[in-house]
C-alpha cells in the first residue's frame, strides 16, 4: 500500500549569501529586537557589548542606515535566527498592498487574509486566513516556509463610526484598513479615522449582529485543504515577485520519503476482546463481546430521570430500544446481550419533573430519600430536555447539576437528549451509548492486544473554561501499558505540586500491586518545562524510585498547521498510523480509520494529525529511534482505548479523558471529587 506524501512546506534558499545591515543600539517601535548571539560574533570589533540594550539586545528595521547606524555584515546561511526575522520582513513587506488584511499573530509568523467573494454576505465579508511561517533545517538542510490555512473569519460590513449606542467593551478585533488591531490597542490615527475601522465578528458580537453561530461542519477536510493551499500557492507564492525575494524550489510543496516516513506496525490495530481479536470496535464488540462485564457487585439496577412530557415518548422508546433491541434496516441488539449486563429496570425508581427549571431540586430531594439495596449498583438515564446548545446558562448546568448529585451519591449516569430518541438513524447512538454504559459501569469494553509490562502511563489534559474564566487539568490519568484505567484526580492548572503529588500517588499504587514500575510515561497536553517537571521528578526520588521519566507531549489541538496529503488517494488523507519527522524530535501521527486500500472512513473519521514531541530527564534515551517508534505506537494505542464511542479517535485517552473531566468539573459546587469519582470514568 504505497502512498505518495506531500508536506505544506516549501523549502528555499537564502536570497544571498551574505548581506550588510544596518543596526542601532536604542529600542525603537517598530524595529526588529536581535539578540547578539544570534549573529554568531559579527558585532566583535564593532560595538562594545555594554553599549547594547542589556547587554544584549541590537534593533533593526532591515532599511537603509539612518543616523547612529552600526552596519554589520551578516551570513545568513550561518546565522539562521536572524535570517528568519529578515525572511519575514521581506515576506511582510511582499504582502503589503497583496493581502486584503494582514497581522503578525503571537509566535510572531505573518497572516494574511484573503477576502471569500463566495461565502460573503450583505452583513459581513469573509477572508480566508492563511499562515506563513519561516523556520530552518526541519524536513530539508535549510530555510523552510510553511503554508498553512487556518480557515475564515467575518468582519463587519459596517464600521465603527456607523455603529451607534453598542458596549464597546464587547470589541476585540479591528480591521483598520487592512491592518488587524485590538480595540484597546488602537492608535490615535486609527481612532480618529473609525470611517475605516471595521469590527472582527467574534462569537461575542455575533448575537448582537443577528449573525447565526457556526455550523461544524464533519465533511473530510483534507480537499478543501489541500486546493486552498495550491491555490494560494500557484496565485501568490509561484509568481515572479515573491520568487525574487525568496528562491523557493521549482518542485514546489515537498514531498518526504526515506527515514522520514513511516507506518506503525499492522499489529497495532489489534485489540482484545472477550472472545477474540478484532480491529473495528464498531463491528467487533457486537460479535466478541467485551473483554470484561461489569465487575462485582453484579447486581445492577436501571432508573430513568425524566420531564414528565417526555414519558409518552422518549422514555418508553429508549426503554424498549435497551429491551427488545432496536429493529429496522440496520437492526440492533438489545443491551443485555452487547455489555453482557443484564438489563433490570428498578420498579417505581425512576424520577421525573414537571417543570425543567426545577429539575435539579426534584431530583436531589429523591436521590437523598431514595431505598438502595446493598451489593447492587446503581444506574441513571437522564433523558435530558435542555440541547447542548442551550444559551440559558442556567438551563444549560442542569446536565452539570444533576450529574454531581448522582456522582456524589456513588450514582452514575447516562444522558441522552431525548430529540436524539426520535431520529430515523438512532440506531447508530445506540453502540456508543451502551459502550459508554458498560464503561461506567466498571466493565472494559476492549483492551489493546499486548503483553502486560510494568510501566505505568500518565495522562495530563486541560481545558479552559470561557464561562468560568478559569483552567482546570484532569491529572494523573493513569493507565497500564493494555490500556486499563487505574484512576485519576483533578487540580488547578498551574498546580504542578498537586499533579505531582497526584503522580506519586498513582506510582505508589501501581507498585503496590505491580511491585516494581520501570518506567514513567506522561502523556502531557503541552510542553512540560524543566521548572514543571522538577517536583514530578522529586516526587519519585522520594518513593526510592531513581526510574527514567518521558514525557510525550501530544498537541491536543489538531495540527492544521502542519499536514501531509496522500496525492495517490482522492481522499488525500494518509493511512491510518503514518509517521512523519518533521524536526528534531518532532513527529506528525495520522490516527485514522484507512487501515488498508479499501477502507471507507466515515466524513468524522477523517482526522487531521497530532503533532508530537518528547522530552526526558535522560535525554540519551530519545536517542534510541526503536524507543520514539515504541512510544509513538503507544500513543497511537491509547487512541483506539476510547470508550465513549465505537469510532476511532485522533487523540489518545490520556488526553482526551482529562480534558473530558476539566470540561465538566468546574461547574460542580464541590471543590473535590468524591472516592468513586476517582476510580471510574463517570464522565464518559
Amino acid at each position: 500500500m504505497q502512498q505518495e506524501l506531500q508536506l505544506n512546506i516549501i523549502p528555499f534558499t537564502a536570497p544571498v549569501q551574505e548581506a550588510d545591515f544596518a543596526f542601532y543600539t536604542a529600542k525603537q517601535d517598530g524595529y526588529c529586537p536581535i539578540h547578539k548571539d544570534d549573529l554568531n560574533g559579527a558585532i566583535e570589533g564593532l560595538v562594545d557589548e555594554s553599549e547594547l540594550h542589556y547587554g544584549n539586545w541590537l534593533y533593526t528595521d532591515f532599511a537603509p542606515a539612518k543616523e547612529n547606524a552600526i552596519i554589520i555584515s551578516v551570513n545568513l546561511t550561518e546565522c539562521k535566527y536572524f535570517a528568519q526575522h529578515y525572511y519575514r520582513h521581506l515576506i511582510r513587506t511582499h504582502f503589503k498592498g497583496v493581502a486584503d488584511i494582514m497581522r503578525k499573530n503571537f509566535t510572531n509568523e505573518i497572516e494574511v487574509w484573503f477576502h471569500n467573494t463566495k461565502s460573503s454576505s450583505t452583513k459581513f465579508k469573509v477572508y480566508n486566513q492563511f499562515t506563513l511561517k519561516v523556520q530552518h533545517n526541519r524536513v530539508t538542510e535549510g530555510p523552510e516556509l510553511v503554508v498553512s490555512f487556518d480557515g475564515t473569519t467575518k468582519v463587519l460590513n459596517k464600521s465603527i463610526a456607523e455603529i451607534h449606542n453598542f458596549k464597546t467593551e464587547l470589541y476585540n478585533w479591528i480591521n483598520c484598513n487592512g491592518e488587524l488591531n485590538r480595540w484597546k490597542y488602537l492608535t490615535d490615527e486609527q481612532k480618529l479615522n473609525h470611517e475605516k475601522n471595521y469590527p472582527v465578528v467574534s462569537n461575542t458580537l455575533k448575537p448582537h449582529f443577528d449573525i447565526a453561530f457556526d455550523v461544524p461542519d464533519f465533511k473530510n477536510r483534507y480537499p478543501k485543504y489541500f486546493t486552498l493551499l495550491n491555490d494560494f500557492y500557484n496565485n501568490y507564492l509561484n509568481t515572479d515577485a515573491f520568487t525574487s525575494i525568496l528562491p523557493l524550489s521549482a518542485d514546489g510543496f515537498f514531498k518526504p520519503n526515506g527515514l522520514s516516513v513511516q507506518r506503525i506496525n499492522g499489529t497495532s490495530n489489534e485489540l482484545q476482546f472477550g472472545n477474540g481479536v478484532g480491529v473495528e470496535p464498531k463491528r467487533d464488540l457486537k460479535r466478541l463481546k467485551p473483554y470484561k462485564p461489569v465487575p462485582k457487585p453484579s447486581n445492577v439496577k436501571f432508573f430513568f430521570i425524566y420531564h414528565k412530557p417526555d414519558r409518552e415518548h422518549a422514555v418508553k422508546n429508549i426503554w424498549q430500544y435497551f429491551k427488545d433491541g432496536y429493529n429496522g434496516q440496520y437492526p440492533f441488539p438489545k443491551m443485555e446481550e452487547y455489555i453482557s449486563q443484564p438489563f433490570e429496570l428498578e420498579e417505581n425508581g425512576s424520577i421525573s419533573f414537571d417543570n425543567i427549571d426545577d429539575a435539579v431540586s426534584v431530583v436531589q430531594k429523591a436521590i437523598k430519600n431514595k431505598d438502595r439495596l446493598p451489593d447492587t449498583k446503581y444506574f441513571a438515564v437522564y433523558i435530558s430536555p435542555v440541547p447542548k446548545w442551550e444559551k440559558d446558562p442556567k438551563r444549560n448546568s442542569i446536565y452539570h447539576r444533576m450529574k454531581e448529585i448522582l456522582l456524589y451519591k456513588g450514582i452514575t449516569s447516562q444522558v441522552i437528549w431525548k430529540e436524539n430518541i426520535s431520529k430515523p438513524a438512532f440506531n447508530l447512538f445506540l453502540p456508543n451509548i451502551e459502550t459508554a454504559i458498560l464503561a461506567k459501569l466498571g466493565g472494559v469494553p476492549w483492551r489493546l492486544k499486548r503483553d502486560t509490562t510494568n510501566e505505568l502511563i500518565v495522562g495530563v489534559g486541560a481545558f479552559y473554561s470561557i464561562t468560568r474564566k478559569s483552567k482546570y487539568v484532569g491529572s494523573a490519568f493513569c493507565f497500564n501499558n493494555e490500556g486499563i484505567f487505574k484512576g485519576f484526580d483533578c487540580f488547578g492548572a498551574n498546580d504542578t505540586d498537586s499533579i505531582a503529588g497526584s503522580i506519586r500517588e498513582a506510582v505508589g499504587k501501581f507498585i503496590a500491586s505491580n511491585y516494581k514500575a520501570t518506567r514513567l510515561i506522561i502523556h502531557f497536553y503541552k510542553d512540560l518545562s524543566k521548572k514543571e517537571l522538577k517536583p514530578i521528578i522529586d516526587t519519585l526520588h522520594a518513593l526510592g524510585l531513581p526510574i527514567p521519566v518521558i514525557v510525550v507531549t501530544i498537541n491536543k489541538t489538531e495540527s492544521k498547521e502542519l499536514l501531509a496529503f496522500d496525492t495517490s488517494s482522492q481522499k488525500l488523507m494518509p493511512y491510518s498510523g503514518t509517521i512523519v519527522k518533521v524536526g528534531a524530535k518532532e513527529y506528525l501521527l495520522f490516527n485514522n480509520t484507512r487501515y488498508e486500500e479499501a477502507s471507507a472512513p466515515t466524513d468524522r473519521e477523517h482526522h487531521f494529525p497530532v503533532k508530537i514531541s518528547f522530552f526526558s530527564d535522560k535525554a540519551e534515551l530519545l536517542d534510541d529511534p526503536a524507543l520514539i517508534n515504541q512510544l509513538i505506537d503507544q500513543v497511537y494505542q491509547f487512541s483506539r482505548m476510547y470508550w465513549k464511542s465505537v469510532s476511532q479517535q485522533n487523540l489518545p485517552v490520556t488526553i482526551k479523558y482529562p480534558e473530558m473531566v476539566a470540561e465538566i468539573f468546574p461547574y460542580f459546587t464541590h471543590d473535590k471529587l468524591p472516592d468513586h469519582g476517582k476510580e471510574s470514568l463517570w464522565f464518559l
